[in-house]
């Protein structure tokens, strides 16, 4: 049986702050931001890819999600990283908005391995909130 990747669910003090990082650093389209402003939708979304998410859920919505059966104490904790496959020219672009941006990223490192296989590079970084994220790519001509 294979499964996909639906969505990843991050906790952010501030959704609409994360949801402007993500779009105008990281280069991921929001999904409702409006219908959260305007109070319609209880967390943003980002598009990764056609079937993919990633949620910035806000943090004060933590404990009704530790009331859920068997969660009781895992709501709001902080998770390792979240890895995002690009292109070569994308990993390029990232690495430089960030660092524009005065955003720390790691040094490169080579050969990781992944759900592509290995990745010739990658580094790390951090949203605003703390979460860590990992950006790679696989080939110089490969797309996410």
């Amino acid at each position: 049986m294979a499964y996909e990747l639906d969505h990843v669910v991050l906790w952010v003090a501030d959704p609409v702050r994360s949801a402007a990082f993500y779009r105008d650093t990281v280069g991921l389209e929001p999904v409702r931001l409006a219908a959260y402003e305007a109070g319609e939708a209880p967390f943003v979304s980002l598009r990764i890819g056609p079937g993919t998410l990633v949620d910035l859920v806000p943090l004060h919505l933590a404990d009704g999600l530790n009331a859920a059966p068997g969660a009781e104490g895992s709501a709001g904790n902080k998770h390792n990283h979240v890895c995002l496959a690009t292109t070569a020219a994308g990993f390029e672009a990232l690495h430089a908005r960030l660092t524009a941006g005065g955003h720390h990223v790691t040094p490169y490192t080579a050969d990781s391995f992944g759900a592509r296989g290995t990745a010739p590079r990658a580094f790390y970084f951090a949203d605003p909130d703390g979460n860590v994220l990992e950006a790679r790519h696989y080939a110089e001509t490969d797309g996410p």
